[in-house]
């Protein structure tokens, strides 16, 4: 009897030592890869996010500037079909209020939406008709259909931003390396109308060099020329108006987008593994007391 006992309570503790393996292991893959790499040969830039990691959170300065680079650079081709503006007021987001009444409620966004035009129809004629924004709404496409998006881009349409972090592995260092990989292109390297040498996008360039050659270029063609430049957008906040800064924090905004609901995950996941250890601490605890003294 008491070896049924003692193997029921080994058995216990095993499963018990198990799941706090598990969750130490979803907390370490949260951290991003050091050598993650896109494919191409160079190691991903290290954007120094103040998000990454286990007990990472986002900068909320640096979102709202995101938030920024992208209604003033990036919506004029790619759409962020999932988003809703309410979402920018959200706990963790950019324009979270601790004193708002709710997200829809929040003044920022509410002014924020207003500043775009949204196409709607018109409830008593039933005719399309244009409308300021609502907090309810989503973020608006710039373009009525893919067919459109591609003929506006020399065939390729522009992808959707809404949850880029999470398609592309390396995530917002993966955005922010791409976003800052446009180089001069090597002068063997045939270039064709509308592409763009990129250090970071995938790609193998071999069919794009003098036959025979052997110095092989990293990086891919882009159909997207460099969007950003230095002075291109006003901060409020006194922070650089450089090319590199906005790529930081726009790819910090896309991180979040994609995953809005990643820092408090992350504040689950750790009070998690903290009971889990507690528990196991003290079932070895409760294991040590009842079966002191007995031989087995």
């Amino acid at each position: 009897m008491a070896t049924m006992i003692l193997e029921t309570s080994m058995r216990s503790m095993k499963k018990t030592l198990v799941l706090i393996a598990a969750a130490a292991g979803l907390a370490l893959a949260a951290q991003p890869a050091a050598a993650a790499e896109g494919g191409h040969g160079y190691a991903l830039r290290d954007g120094g996010f103040s998000f990454e990691g286990p007990f990472g959170r986002f900068d909320q300065g640096q979102l709202q500037r995101g938030y920024k680079v992208y209604r003033e650079v990036c919506a004029s081709c790619h759409s962020m079909d999932l988003m809703y503006f309410r979402t920018l007021a959200e706990p963790g987001g950019p324009f979270y209020d601790s004193h708002q009444a709710s997200a829809a409620e929040n003044r920022f966004v509410k002014a924020l939406a207003k500043e775009v035009q949204i196409a709607d129809i018109d409830t008593e004629t039933g005719e399309p008709v244009m409308r300021d924004g609502t907090a309810a709404d989503r973020f608006p496409n710039p373009y009525p259909n893919a067919t459109a998006a591609a003929a506006a881009n020399g065939g390729a349409a522009p992808p959707d931003l809404s949850v880029m972090a999470k398609a592309r592995g390396g995530g917002a260092r993966y955005i922010y390396s791409l976003l800052t990989g446009y180089a001069t292109p090597p002068a063997e390297l045939q270039i064709r109308p509308g592409q763009y040498y990129n250090a970071y996008m995938a790609g193998d360039l071999t069919p794009f060099m003098p036959e025979g050659s052997h110095d092989v270029p990293p990086g891919g063609f882009i159909a997207m020329p460099n969007p950003l430049m230095d002075g291109q957008v006003t901060y409020d906040d006194g922070s650089a108006e450089t090319a590199d800064q906005y790529a930081r924090d726009v790819s910090a905004f896309i991180a979040w987008a994609s995953d809005p609901k990643q820092v408090q995950r992350k504040q689950s996941g750790v009070g998690t593994l903290i009971f889990l250890l507690l528990f196991a601490g003290l079932t070895y605890m409760s294991y040590r007391r009842i079966w002191k003294g007995v031989a087995h």
